[in-house]
């Protein structure tokens, strides 16, 4: 049994659509005539990726909030006791995300048919990486696919919440950065040239300050255009060049030594490769295949490739612990959490410690950032806002001197 998505119209002319099991689209066109619908369309969802990609009707890889939502609906289904097929299909019914009633009806039709759920969810690799393959994989094998999908659940949820911190953290500085621009640009493009009418028929020496603010304000009203094309030029240059591997590679090795910046982004892709390597241990998939999945969710590119030469080293029977070390690219307390779990036979439960160690520093050093970026900015604005004020008064001042 399939599925199958379809669109069908009643007697008066409004379109229904939604997703029905069942053996061909001839029988879901049947069951449409049967419930007073004329069918439209019938299309299978299923049959690869391919297919499976372009008949689900969407290109790019749904949000964290939505697939957090959908995969804690499943882990709590299947630890209720559900069958999986059901489970799948309440899922599929149930949520109100286009994209998880395509890809579940999807994903229980490849179940019925035999496939496990791994392999399903294989079928759609720009919905679920190979972290959620691997650790479901693990965990049907250990016949603990429950607890598996509560952790996934628990790490998509985590995600999205450090992903909500950060964004809010950043939310009030980018603001007044944005407010800031807009009344400087606002004072040299209106405020100012208008000021400069009354100055230009009075034969006066302006002060320093003042011819250099009329000149910026001219240069941004007469150049608007040109200066918008270069900033969005440079831009587009930009993210071309940061396509280029090579580039890439040095922008990031460069990121991650930053001052202040650095240790910011450190921290929060450690955090991330040790929650993901900590859910997939704990989950039963082996430690080496776990380090090259963690190392696939890290976007620092020189972090990466120090996770992969780190693999390479426990390949060739080196301790994990160790082999991160001689990359130098984790902090001292994350190897020795890692090598405490090594000993201990607990390496999980380390990596979750390491995680939040580092998901913590994050988040002191976001507050700390914020509430010194904050009144940084407020004093750069009122400075700036006073020196175009100054430009302007001072003329005024030396003119009421002259009449006196």
């Amino acid at each position: 049994m399939g599925a199958f998505e379809y669109s069908a119209v009643d007697d008066n002319g409004k379109l229904y659509k939604g997703i029905k099991s069942g053996d061909s689209p001839r029988q879901i066109r049947q069951i449409l005539r049967d419930q007073g619908l004329m069918p439209v369309a019938v299309e299978a969802v299923t049959g690869g990726r391919k297919s499976a990609r372009s008949s689900a009707g969407w290109q790019r890889k749904p949000g964290a909030a939505s697939l957090a939502l959908v995969m804690r609906q499943l882990a709590t289904m299947v630890k209720s006791g559900a069958v999986l097929g059901d489970a799948l299909n309440v899922v599929s019914e149930q949520t109100d995300q286009a994209w998880a009633k395509k890809v579940f009806a999807g994903i229980r039709s490849h179940v019925q048919e035999g496939m496990s759920l791994a392999s399903a969810m294989a079928e759609y690799p720009q919905v679920f990486p190979d972290l959620y393959r691997a650790t479901i994989e693990a965990g049907e094998h250990t016949g603990k696919l429950d607890l598996v999908l509560d952790r996934l659940a628990d790490y998509t949820e985590f995600k999205q919440q450090l992903h909500q911190k950060i964004i809010l953290a950043l939310a009030y500085p980018l603001l007044l950065t944005l407010v800031a621009l807009l009344v400087v640009v606002g004072l040299l493009g209106y405020v100012v040239p208008q000021i400069v009418v009354v100055f230009s028929n009075v034969n006066q020496e302006l002060p320093l300050l003042t011819k250099a603010v009329i000149a910026l304000s001219e240069i941004l009203r007469g150049q608007w255009l040109w200066i918008l094309i270069f900033l969005v030029g440079s831009f587009l240059i930009a993210r071309l060049l940061l396509r280029n591997p090579q580039v890439k590679m040095k922008v990031d090795r460069f990121m991650m030594t930053a001052p202040f910046l650095g240790r910011f982004l450190r921290g929060l892709e450690v955090a991330r490769f040790a929650r993901t390597y900590s859910i997939l241990v704990a989950s039963g998939v082996s430690a080496l295949e776990g380090l090259k999945i963690a190392g696939g969710v890290v976007n620092n590119l020189s972090l990466k490739k120090a996770i992969e030469s780190a693999a390479r080293g426990v390949r060739e029977g080196k301790s994990i612990s160790k082999s991160l070390a001689m990359t130098n690219s984790f902090p001292p307390m994350v190897i020795y959490l890692i090598a405490s779990g090594e000993t201990s036979a607990d390496l999980g439960q380390m990596l979750d410690q390491a995680a939040g160690s580092q998901e913590k520093e994050v988040e002191v050093f976001t507050g700390l950032a914020t509430a010194v970026f904050e009144p940084v900015l407020i004093l750069l604005m009122g400075g700036l806002v006073l020196m175009i004020v100054l430009a302007i008064l001072m003329p005024v001042f030396e003119l009421n001197q002259l009449v006196r």
